[in-house]
């Protein structure tokens, strides 16, 4: 049966991505890209040369039907968004739900993660931790979604922009200044940063920034470390 395969790829150092993960995008016959211009620079990389198509967020239903027809044809599948795992606050939920309802297989290539990467390196206390992505650029709405996970009784993941962080965190340092975080900057690339501290502190660090650059995972822990 044709295979709809969701490669995870790099979040950064182009090393990171797993030999199954290649040895998937040099045997299918078709793979569909959050960003063609972006994955092409991992596919030449590693000397792939397959046909691609777009799969963003703007294009996901009728990239999906697209991707039906190949399946229908025999052909099998990978998608690939920029960075991670598509799905996981990237493009990709709706192309899978539309192959299963279709009746082909989706096949799992799991790899490289900001958010177990970070979670990797935080030494927080606790087995539970709650991921919520992107919360609302809204300034209420994102305030309120933050209030509800700091009144949680997990740790919480969040991703976040370069051009947002400095709201998020002046969110976060008002509604609680102790609250412990780690915050990971341009992580597996030249330039991986560490930020770990009260929000209050990591807060201060960035405001004194004249620029902050690369994506953005945020550790939000429950209570004091130690």
């Amino acid at each position: 049966m044709a295979t709809l395969y969701v490669v995870a790829t790099p979040i950064g150092n182009l090393a990171d991505i797993t030999v199954r993960a290649l040895d998937t995008l040099k045997e299918v016959d078709l793979i569909v890209c959050e960003d063609t211009r972006h994955s092409r620079r991992l596919l030449d990389h590693y000397g792939i040369r397959k046909p691609v198509i777009s799969g963003h967020s703007h294009n996901e239903a009728r990239s999906a039907e697209k991707v039906i027809v190949h399946l229908q044809s025999g052909e099998n599948v990978a998608y690939v968004t920029d960075a991670g795992t598509p799905g996981v606050s990237d493009p990709g939920r709706v192309l899978v739900q539309t192959v299963r309802d279709a009746g082909f297989r989706t096949v799992p290539i799991p790899g490289a993660s900001a958010l177990a990467a970070i979670l990797s390196v935080s030494g927080f206390p606790g087995r539970s931790v709650s991921f919520d992505g992107f919360l609302s650029p809204k300034p209420g709405k994102r305030r309120n979604q933050l209030a509800e996970l700091l009144n949680g009784k997990k740790n919480f993941i969040l991703y976040e922009s370069p051009h947002r962080i400095l709201k998020l965190m002046r969110d976060l340092a008002d509604l609680d200044s102790e609250r412990p975080v780690l915050l990971g900057r341009e992580l597996t690339k030249v330039h991986e940063e560490l930020l770990d501290g009260p929000a209050a502190e990591v807060l201060t660090e960035l405001e004194n920034r004249t620029t902050i650059k690369g994506e953005i995972v945020l550790l939000v822990g429950m209570t004091k470390k130690g």
